[in-house]
């Protein structure tokens, strides 16, 4: 499975539309095996989309990101985690451990203490991720 993470400055991008650097993670099993740096120079939503699944991305860990991307990349297969802050390697390795829904990992200013399953309203936009729904 090939992780993305939008970067900058050691952290995740707070906003992925206008990341520029993806670090692309491949773990197999319990951990990390293989690493890469992938440039995102693409600005249209469709091209930025088909970057990430042809360079295999699965599982996109991002900060912010438009509904019009995020749902474009769900369509395309891309499972999309958002509203996640902190430097790159601690989020890697909450993802790995399975603590990635720790309230430190949440973006602030989020108004979701928890990320949702479904689809659901927060700030006007429709957001879906991958955690229970409770509050």
């Amino acid at each position: 499975m090939r992780v993305g993470i939008p970067v900058w400055r050691g952290r995740i991008s707070p906003v992925f539309d206008v990341a520029r650097r993806l670090i692309v993670a491949e773990i197999d099993g319990p951990g990390e095996v293989a690493r890469q740096e992938m440039p995102l120079e693409e600005t249209q939503l469709g091209v930025r989309v088909r970057r990430l699944v042809d360079g295999g991305v699965g599982i996109l860990i991002c900060g912010a990101i438009s509904g019009p991307l995020e749902q474009m990349l769900v369509s395309a297969g891309v499972r999309v985690i958002p509203q996640t802050c902190g430097a790159v390697e601690d989020v890697l390795q909450a993802f790995l451990s399975g603590q990635l829904t720790e309230q430190a990992f949440l973006l602030p200013g989020c108004c979701r203490r928890h990320r949702r399953r479904r689809a659901g309203r927060c700030g006007g936009r429709l957001e879906t991720s991958e955690q229970g729904d409770s509050e």
